[in-house]
């Protein structure tokens, strides 16, 4: 008999916030259960991880029904670049930023408005999912200096908002 191999945390995030998108997770316990229909035995603990990364908020509807939902990555959040890059790889004249899942697409738009305004030159382009952006670098061997390049504006950048961070 084969034996399943564990599940990845961005697979399991993946599928929390699939759930999420449901509408059917109200509170941490509904989300074990749900994952455990899945085949996936988590803890509470693990569950009230997923949904601090994946940055889920638990609301209440008018009606007064309590429901986690995905907060809002946009400028008014004030998130850093910092706290989106998971990691970055370089191959070529590419960088392979991962983030936590649905942050792709803002981070790549700080990349772009930093790229434009000549805070990151060596990149020309990016393309983003939800967890993984690729980031095109000018020169055909340029992907190693730009993978640096985006962890020192990582580090050193404003937030989003262009608020400095706290140290």
């Amino acid at each position: 008999m084969a034996t399943k191999s564990p599940i990845t945390s961005t697979r399991r995030q993946s599928i929390v916030l699939t759930l999420i998108k449901s509408g059917l997770v109200d509170s941490q316990i509904t989300l074990v259960k749900l994952l455990a229909k899945e085949g996936i035995k988590v803890t509470q603990a693990t569950a009230s991880r997923d949904l601090e990364d994946l940055g889920a908020i638990r609301t209440r509807s008018e009606s007064g029904i309590l429901r986690y939902e995905l907060g809002q990555m946009d400028a008014k959040s004030g998130t850093s670049a910092q706290n989106l890059i998971m990691s970055v790889s370089a191959s070529g004249n590419l960088a392979v930023v991962r983030t936590p899942p649905g942050g792709a697409q803002l981070l790549a738009s700080a990349i772009d408005r930093n790229n434009l305004n000549g805070k990151l030159k060596t990149a020309i382009g990016t393309i983003a999912g939800d967890d993984t952006v690729l980031v095109v670098a000018k020169s055909a061997t340029g992907g190693a200096e730009l993978a640096k390049a985006i962890l020192n504006y990582a580090q050193n950048e404003k937030s989003i908002t262009g608020k400095r961070k706290a140290k």
